[in-house]
């Protein structure tokens, strides 16, 4: 037997989404490289440039022989409606949800077709006790203010208890220049006077905005376990001079990307050298971080055989 092993597209990729129009480029222009036909929902706040932009790409395919039907979007935004795209087995074989975490959830919870989870992104920078502080305080400072509003920008700052003094206000210095609100813990809001006093919530949120939760810690046991408990499995970096702690760090935190020494803002397919991204996966099966065309594939089995029989 002479046995080969392709990829082929998945089929009929839906993909439901907010507010953002890009996403109906990005989505629509990748499934069509990865030879997938494209089913679009996006959110009422965006409908009309959603609407012009799948215009003009239905005629650019159209110009070079292709059917226009290889992409489309559904222009009703009723809620009813992304319902009904939820339940579609037999007619959509795989669904990609793309927006914040109600969205995502509401995906998941209700829809009866496979789902890949694009992840919201609560991202945490550890400064471990070995850190160059300097080094630490520029990466927080990137990860989230460089571009607050997206999955990979940090949401949570975890500072080990023998350099929170010296750190938390080097830090609270260069944040505020972007007017950052931090919401820290009892310790925290010791160092730091004006800090906001966290709450559960704080600890689980994905802020998408000049915020950030802080938490001083004794360990990098414990750092593990706040991620542990509160991470979205996105995108999570430590800041330590020490391999030993890198090492640990990276073996026991269960995320899509986890970082040495730098900022989580590189968890993106472009970054990465992948190319194109159609979203960041956090979770394991199919795909697990950014999403480029090899991950809009599946495998098949080619079996050329001479009579053979078993």
């Amino acid at each position: 037997l002479r046995i080969v092993k392709i990829r082929v597209p998945l089929g009929v990729v839906g993909i439901i989404f907010e507010s953002r129009p890009n996403v109906v480029v990005d989505a629509a222009c990748l499934c069509l490289k990865s030879g997938n036909v494209s089913l679009l929902r996006g959110g009422k706040e965006a409908i009309h440039s959603n609407t012009a932009l799948m215009q003009v790409m239905r005629r650019a395919v159209e110009s070079v022989g292709l059917p226009a039907d290889i992409m489309q979007l559904v222009e009703n935004t009723g809620r009813d409606i992304a319902q009904e795209m939820m339940r579609l087995n037999g007619y959509i074989d795989v669904l990609i949800p793309r927006g914040g975490a109600g969205l995502i959830q509401a995906v998941i919870q209700n829809s009866s077709l496979p789902v890949i989870e694009t992840g919201t992104g609560n991202c945490h920078i550890y400064v471990d006790a070995s850190a160059d502080l300097d080094m630490a305080a520029a990466i927080t400072n990137n990860a989230k203010v460089s571009r607050p509003s997206v999955c990979n920008a940090a949401e949570s700052l975890l500072v080990h208890a023998d350099v929170a003094e010296q750190f938390l206000p080097m830090v609270k210095n260069i944040l505020d220049a972007s007017h950052v609100v931090l919401y820290g813990c009892p310790r925290t809001c010791a160092i730091l006077s004006d800090a906001l006093p966290a709450t559960e919530e704080d600890y689980a949120a994905e802020y998408l905005d000049f915020k950030m939760s802080v938490k001083v810690v004794d360990s990098l046991e414990e750092a593990i376990d706040h991620i542990a408990k509160y991470s979205t499995h996105h995108s999570d970096s430590i800041i330590t001079r020490s391999l030993e702690s890198a090492e640990r760090f990276t073996q026991a935190v269960d995320s899509a990307a986890v970082y040495v020494n730098a900022s989580t803002r590189f968890t993106d397919g472009g970054e990465f050298g992948l190319g194109a991204e159609i979203g960041i996966s956090t979770q394991k099966l199919h795909a697990r971080g950014p999403m480029g065309l090899k991950e809009l594939t599946t495998i098949k089995y080619i079996i050329h055989g001479e009579g053979q029989i078993r």
